[in-house]
């Protein structure tokens, strides 16, 4: 068959695949909490158009993703406690985005949405993941990328998250702190170990007995809903004869757009698995200790023991002395970001799922960092054919945080909703 033809037969089998396409009422229950930033999934049914649309109870469009496997997810920005809602998915195309614009004409079009990651050749090639158009975090790629000639190179270290940026875009991350320089943004070695009886420290690089750094980004996506990354690490232990990987890890990184609702405040929302599995036939002895295993290092501007590194933990708890070795379903580390003395800051919230959740956190006395702890509660191993697996979201915000709202977040982040489907 001549190729035009072909491609004549293909555009009239997708039209009529369109045509026939069957459209479904997607139900969201009532909750008993209230709910902000839910990414609710679901399978895309056989008979519905691939390339469906979603809309809202006032038939507005609501972004959708669907993966190769079927797997489709939205984000429903808020949702009160006993509030059902129903959305409609339909083959109907979405209305087409605005006409570009000449550039000295005033621009209508909406703003961008979504999310992309790409290399930034300005920051030594490190992934840029961008919402709405706006940086929103980077994932460092490059171990010889120092910021400073005085660091050393046993410090060196690429695999963690940095810069991370609040929706106004004010920076509340920090990396190679001159008073702890071994701390980097969002990382996850750690600390007191015992591996065939030594003692290797993937946190301390700087004491060289152990180390952690990026093996490979095995895979990126971009998306109208969220974006983010695969890759893989190792954790090294140098006090043995010949160095020998302790541990294999995995970090998944999902990176979501979500919409702002009306009366509410721009958020970025992002979710981390960490997965440490043995890569020997011998167990990473994990003994009690106060830190270790995932680390939170706030803005520099935060330093000092006062208050400009603002604690909130899950349980209400704002002094850092009292809420260290708490237990807490989320906690928030913030501070000023301008000098008129605007906040932004990020809460990290841990699954339910957790080892030991509600895990407990180590809050510094006069550093902005922060660590969930499970080894505080006793000794534990990783063992082989067991992998550790650690799940957390991280909200960022403006302004002063509010318990309430993060609490809705965790809601959603633990429960989030079941969506129920019907053919209409």
């Amino acid at each position: 068959m001549p190729r035009p033809l072909l491609l004549l037969t293909a555009s009239l089998l997708a039209c009529t695949a369109s045509a026939f396409a069957r459209d479904y009422r997607v139900t969201l229950a009532a909750t008993d909490t209230d709910r902000v930033g839910q990414v609710v999934s679901f399978a895309l049914p056989a008979d519905a158009a691939k390339t469906a649309t979603l809309r809202d109870a006032a038939g507005q469009p609501v972004a959708l993703q669907t993966d190769a496997d079927g797997t489709t997810r939205f984000i429903v920005p808020t949702q009160k406690s006993g509030e059902p809602l129903a959305f409609t998915l339909t083959a109907a195309p979405a209305p087409a985005a605005a006409a570009a614009l000449p550039a000295t004409a005033t621009s209508t079009r909406p703003a961008p949405t979504g999310v992309a990651i790409a290399p930034d050749a300005a920051h030594n090639g490190d992934l840029r993941i961008s919402v709405a158009g706006q940086p929103a975090l980077f994932y460092r790629v490059d171990r010889a990328a120092a910021p400073r000639t005085d660091i050393k190179p046993e410090i060196f270290r690429a695999g963690y998250i940095h810069p991370v940026f609040s929706p106004s875009g004010k920076l509340v991350t920090d990396d190679y702190p001159s008073n702890h320089v071994h701390h980097h943004g969002i990382w996850a070695p750690w600390t007191k170990t015992s591996f065939q009886g030594r003692a290797p420290d993937f946190w301390n690089m700087q004491n060289k007995t152990g180390f952690e750094d990026l093996v490979a980004v095995d895979r990126t996506w971009s998306g109208p809903v969220h974006g983010g990354l695969e890759a893989r690490l190792r954790s090294v232990d140098l006090t043995a004869p010949t160095p020998v990987t302790v541990l294999n890890s995995t970090w998944q990184l999902t990176v979501y757009d979500v919409p702002t609702a009306s009366g509410a405040y721009p958020v970025r929302m992002f979710d981390l698995t960490v997965t440490h599995a043995c890569a020997t036939p011998d167990a990473l002895e994990l003994p009690q200790y106060h830190y270790g295993g995932f680390g939170l290092r706030g803005s520099g501007a935060w330093n000092g023991p006062g208050e400009a590194a603002r604690f909130l933990t899950s349980e209400g708890l704002t002094d850092r002395i009292k809420g260290n070795d708490s237990r807490a379903r989320w906690c928030y580390l913030g501070g000023p970001v301008t000098s008129a003395g605007d906040l932004a800051g990020t809460a990290v919230l841990g699954h339910p799922d957790n080892f030991r959740a509600p895990q407990p956190v180590r809050l510094h006395p006069n550093m902005p960092y922060f660590s969930f702890v499970p080894q505080q509660l006793g000794a534990f191993s990783i063992v082989p054919g067991n992998p550790y697996v650690a799940r957390y979201r991280f909200i960022v915000t403006d302004g002063a945080p509010d318990r309430a709202f993060l609490d809705a977040c965790w809601q959603a982040y633990a429960k989030p909703a079941v969506a129920t489907l019907a053919p209409l």
